[in-house]
């Protein structure tokens, strides 16, 4: 088998290939109709933009100080851990915001013993600067700058994660989630039915934790304002009845391998069950076997969900949040808890909905441009070029073909912008034509024979064909690359239309010219 053939059977096989992918897409765009699934599979239809579906996008930032700020905190925690079990003396250990650490102590040796234990256990802390302030040594440490920048960064990183988990669950389909800048992410949820459940889901930062009630110093008293050290006041969700609780923490929502929504045998309400893995159904069961008798609050963001009383050890990593919930309040909450805590508090930026109807009116007048460009350019094709602008015009149903076929492939997703890039293709499609052509009228006026005018032609031509589309194309991934929404939007059907545009200009269009020439007996050509 010769080059010609085999080049031959390639083309056909990737239009063949490319009108596959490309048809459920074509179907569902021109026409009322959609294929059946199982003809060919959903995976091979090009899904929509939120500009043409519908939807929400929403900009979010991510506090990215009090992720820092959270970690000095932890920090001062396990620190005082570590100190009471070698036996290091101290005063006090704080957080100093937003990226320091305080610790005051009595002696000096102590201070020595610590400045060692900080070197060995947390090495992207900084010397100590010291002082002495109300009789004791004061030793303040600081997160040095590459390890506070890598703290903010994976909480952006983290959040994006946190939030395409609650989203995958909430069950959105094609959504967009990417980060935009330092501390921004810009989330597109095409199809979305209700915009503020999803902005309520976004937002929660969904920190369980576990704290014992202090049930040894009176609320009343409290409440006028003598709060006992290590405790702090809180009010429950329902019945804003207040608490006293101890500061401590003593087991957090990062131990959770679970959490479903039940109903109650009694009152038909729904509540959370929740599981821990197995260190986290350790720890809960020696907080219960050590504290029978006392009562234990499971607090969301803040709020006291509920504070029952522990009537035994319980075993085996089960526990409940009860609410007085909804059924959809209850779903909520399981996904956030299930798919995890923010690191840090997300704040709505920008947002803006898109209704289903402005969508169909987009897909309607944008699919008026692109026929109507394309009509046009199909005639000029037709009457100035004559038999050779029908073969530019096969090329160009070709392109389109093969323009949706890879947006398939890649799962790219159709925009507005995207139908606009589609419609300049078409122009650019039947350019390279036109610079071929015109080389070959040359060919043809010098009295060249039909098959030297076809070498001659796509030969002279290619540099400039090549020339235009690759400087274009560099544009395009600019634009990819640093664009978001609809630039990019653009930017992937610009980039997909000049790889197609040069496939059947200098490939197809020249194999068909060819085979005309070798196979027809033709003195001259229709150009």
């Amino acid at each position: 088998m010769n080059n010609f053939k085999l080049t031959g059977i390639i083309i056909l096989a990737v239009m063949v290939v490319g009108l596959l992918f490309a048809m459920p897409t074509l179907v569902k765009l021109f026409t009322p109709y959609s294929l059946p699934e199982q003809w060919i599979g959903p995976k091979s239809e090009v899904k929509l933009g939120l500009d043409l579906q519908g939807g929400m996008h929403l900009i979010l930032k991510v506090d990215t100080k009090k992720a820092l700020e959270s970690r000095i905190s932890s920090l001062a925690t396990d620190l005082k851990g570590l100190m009471v079990s070698k036996r290091i003396h101290y005063t006090k250990v704080e957080p100093l915001p937003p990226d320091g650490l305080r610790v005051m102590v009595r002696e000096s040796t102590d201070q020595n013993q610590i400045t060692d234990l900080v070197k060995g256990e947390y090495p992207f802390l900084t010397e100590p600067s010291t002082s002495t302030q109300e009789g004791a040594l004061t030793m303040d440490f600081k997160v040095k700058p590459d390890e506070a920048k890598r703290i903010q960064e994976s909480a952006v990183s983290q959040a994006l994660e946190t939030i395409r988990n609650r989203i995958d669950q909430l069950g959105v389909s094609e959504p967009s989630i990417i980060t935009e800048g330092k501390e921004r992410i810009n989330v597109q949820l095409p199809g979305i039915s209700d915009p503020e459940r999803a902005k309520k889901l976004l937002g929660e930062t969904a920190i369980l934790e576990f704290k014992l009630v202090d049930e040894e110093h009176s609320l009343n008293a409290a409440l006028n304002g003598d709060i006992p050290p290590g405790s702090y006041i809180a009010y429950k969700k329902e019945g804003n009845e207040p608490l006293l609780l101890r500061q401590q923490t003593v087991l957090t929502g990062d131990r959770l391998e679970d959490a479903r929504v039940k109903i109650t045998s009694t009152y038909n309400e729904p509540y959370v069950a929740i599981a821990f893995d197995k260190e986290g159904a350790r720890i809960f069961e020696r907080i219960t076997t050590e504290n029978v008798g006392k009562r234990l609050a499971i607090i969301l963001d803040g709020k006291v969900y509920s504070a029952p009383n522990i009537r035994e050890p319980i075993a085996g990593g089960k526990a409940i949040i009860e609410g007085r919930f909804k059924m959809e309040e209850a779903k909520d909450l399981a996904i956030v808890l299930r798919a995890g805590s923010l690191p840090a508090p997300v704040t709505i930026l920008e947002e803006r909905t898109v209704g289903p109807s402005l969508g169909k009116d987009s897909i309607g007048k944008g699919l008026i441009a692109t026929a109507i460009g394309g009509i046009l350019v199909v005639l000029f094709m037709a009457i100035y070029y004559k038999a050779s602008g029908l073969l530019a015009n096969l090329a160009l149903v070709c392109n389109l073909i093969l323009i949706f076929a890879a947006m398939a492939v890649f799962k790219a997703v159709l925009t507005l912008p995207g139908i606009a890039g589609i419609v300049l293709t078409i122009g650019m499609a039947v350019d390279a034509n036109i610079l071929i052509f015109e080389r070959m009228r040359e060919e043809i006026r010098l009295g060249r024979t039909p098959k030297m005018v076809v070498e001659a032609g796509y030969k002279n031509a290619l540099a400039t064909v090549i020339d235009a589309n690759i400087t274009t194309l560099i544009a395009g991934l600019v634009l990819f690359q640093f664009g978001t929404g609809p630039v990019r939007g653009f930017a992937v059907t610009l980039n997909i239309g000049i790889l197609s545009t040069l496939f059947t200009a200098l490939v197809m269009c020249k194999w068909i010219n060819e085979w005309i020439v070798n196979n027809k007996k033709i003195e001259r050509f229709s150009i």
